[in-house]
């Protein structure tokens, strides 16, 4: 299937100097489970990475973090040599453990490390945009980024990086981060339950920086998910399409990047996130996360 980006729901966005489709594609699910491991239909994956690039899709988000190589490697597989929109952003600052762990490596030498290693696994000379994720698995934590995103301000300056995003991080770290240089992206948790960014989600549009949320749907209770479910229900949709669409209309700095090994349910999720939501629905909405 061959559509152009131009009929993904929100249109594009302008990150760094490429116009890339607001509605992405996140290629952690096709690793295994807990993101550990082969994917168990190898071409499968491979498909819906065809598929998300046959769409329209411009942008992917990944990590040699997750597999970890394998996804990286079955990106490579799937669409190499790129074709000349597809924008490919990646992160550093966490490895894996045996256990399936994500220990944080942010020293400059693990950084340097890890991003000769994305390089690798994707068949690139130069990455097109390299988050630095700080915090851990519970979320943002607090303190200066100086030293390890200087590295990756290095790194680019040696032509291995075009752009610079950081990821799980307080406004105050990306306002240090900006302080040191040019960044093009934040990516942090958010979706209609957990609005802590709001302010910041502004902030950024205001600078032409985008804000990529994972966990559209994560962190809900059944109490805060009954409006959800009840718009969902009287447009006769699911929850996920009704948080995929209330995020492109929540502000046109936000890019999606939802994941999944099913080019099925990739097809529902473009679908989903076009959904038209009236006023009244996005006040019900905009009461989950107030």
């Amino acid at each position: 299937m061959n559509t152009s980006s131009a009929s993904l729901p929100g249109g594009t966005w302008t990150l760094g100097d490429s116009s890339v489709t607001r509605f992405g594609y996140g290629a952690m699910q096709l690793a295994g489970p807990w993101v550990m491991g082969p994917p168990a239909d190898h071409d499968g994956a491979l498909a819906v990475l065809r598929e998300a690039v046959g769409l329209g899709i411009t942008h992917i988000d990944t990590s040699d973090a997750y597999g970890p190589r394998f996804t990286n490697e079955l990106i490579r597989e799937a669409l190499h040599p790129y074709p000349e929109p597809l924008f490919i952003a990646t992160k550093v600052g966490a490895t894996r453990d045996a256990q399936g762990g994500w220990p944080t490596a942010r020293r400059p030498e693990d950084l340097r490390k890890q991003v000769h290693e994305n390089l690798g696994s994707l068949g690139v000379d130069t990455l097109d945009l390299v988050n630095l994720r700080m915090g851990d698995a519970q979320g943002p934590r607090p303190g200066s980024i100086a030293e390890a995103f200087e590295t990756l301000v290095d790194l680019r300056q040696e032509g291995l990086i075009r752009h610079l995003g950081v990821s799980n991080v307080t406004a105050e770290q990306v306002a240090e981060a900006r302080s040191i240089a040019p960044i093009v992206c934040v990516q942090n948790m958010y979706n209609l339950a957990h609005r802590h960014d709001d302010d910041l989600v502004d902030h950024l549009a205001a600078d032409g920086i985008a804000y990529v949320p994972f966990f559209p749907l994560g962190g809900f209770t059944p109490l805060q998910s009954e409006a959800l479910s009840r718009v969902a229900n009287r447009l006769q949709t699911t929850p996920m399409s009704v948080a995929l669409a209330w995020l492109l209309r929540r502000s046109l700095n936000i890019l999606l990047i939802p994941g999944t090994s099913s080019t099925a349910h990739l097809r529902e999720n473009v679908a989903g996130a076009g959904l038209a939501l009236s006023d009244e629905d996005v006040a019900e909405l905009d009461g989950i996360g107030h």
